[in-house]
């Protein structure tokens, strides 16, 4: 199944690593927009498993999570047809592209990364992996020269290395890299912006962190979750001091944060969610928030099942997805090597 772009379109790029347990807040703030915005740009989407490796892996099971992401990509709704997806190692051209920037990146912009900062604080011995994590990034997307990049608000400190990297080696080399802006989603309703936005859903254990894949089972609810394992979840989720169920992030972020994830899967206005709940108890709302929620993954698990069954078919796509990729990618380093004096071969 080859892909097929409607000529003209604008191009997008972005990826989310093989690292497993994909969970509700990578698909409201990352997976669902693909495939909204894959009617709009001329999509490349990848799996990152080179950003993976910045961290010790079980080979097996990076495989496994890799194929793992491929399948919720797909039953999440992106499609081969609009959407170039692909795995990262199956393109040579990024790491190639990776290591071009590292020579014209200073060490101190690296070692700035908050990302960097966050990772490596108390250890004694740090991987250079971790430390040029932000310009394989940047070659990630650099390779495609999109437009545009959807990105989560911890990420665009990333992208602004990546337009500073593309502006360095333009002025240096001559003009080769557009410069792509973030696309960062749209806040809930209501959602201010000291309370974060619908982009950024919080632990269901600590609203005052966001939803991730290395927290406790209990801070998240992974997108494979059986129905029983998400009322658990809902029903054991901290909340907040009072009654009312109300959308202030200042002085109720647990309540806030269920209100977005009601929102968010079912793509209704916060404030319609707020009214159909007043006066109501909180054991009532997480109640219907759970089994909301389990009827907005049940066609998402039923798909990543009957793709898991077909994995010559994914395999495939991923085939097709990465020699499209690779004849975008490769047309771009042809320029950079002429222009940065590499031999031809």
């Amino acid at each position: 199944m080859k892909p097929t772009m409607p000529v003209g379109r604008q191009v997008a790029v972005s990826g989310i690593q093989a690292s497993g347990n994909l969970h509700i807040g990578n698909y409201i703030g990352a997976i669902k927009q693909f495939v909204e915005l894959q009617n709009k740009y001329n999509m490349f989407v990848f799996v990152a498993d080179l950003h993976a490796i910045t961290v010790p892996q079980d080979p097996e099971k990076l495989k496994a999570q890799t194929l793992d992401a491929v399948y919720t990509y797909l039953a999440c709704g992106l499609d081969p047809k609009k959407t170039t997806i692909f795995v990262q190692s199956h393109v040579p051209q990024h790491t190639e592209l990776s290591w071009i920037l590292n020579t014209i990146t200073p060490l101190g912009e690296l070692e700035r990364m908050t990302q960097f900062k966050d990772k490596t604080q108390g250890q004694e011995s740090v991987l250079a992996g971790l430390l040029n994590y932000p310009t394989l990034m940047a070659a990630d997307i650099l390779l495609y020269n999109p437009i545009a990049v959807p990105v989560r608000e911890d990420q665009v400190q990333h992208l602004e290395l990546t337009r500073t990297l593309a502006r360095k080696f333009n002025s240096r080399f001559g003009e080769t890299f557009k410069e792509p802006k973030p696309l960062i989603q749209q806040p809930a309703q209501g959602w201010s912006a000291s309370g974060g936005s619908g982009a950024r859903i919080m632990g269901l254990d600590d609203p005052a962190k966001k939803m991730s894949k290395s927290a406790s089972p209990a801070n998240r609810i992974e997108l494979l979750d059986s129905a029983e394992v998400i009322k658990k979840k809902v029903m054991s989720a901290v909340t907040d001091s009072g009654s009312e169920i109300k959308f202030d992030p200042a002085n109720k972020p647990a309540i806030s944060n269920l209100l977005a994830i009601y929102s968010q899967m079912t793509g209704r206005a916060v404030a319609d969610i707020e009214k159909q709940y007043h006066g109501s108890s909180y054991a009532k709302f997480k109640t219907e928030l759970a089994e909301a929620v389990v009827t907005s993954l049940a066609p998402i698990q039923e798909k990543y099942g009957k793709l898991a069954k077909n994995k010559t078919s994914v395999l495939k796509i991923l085939k097709e997805g990465a020699k499209k990729a690779g004849k975008a990618a490769e047309a771009t380093m042809k320029d950079v090597r002429k222009k940065i004096g590499l031999l031809e071969s």
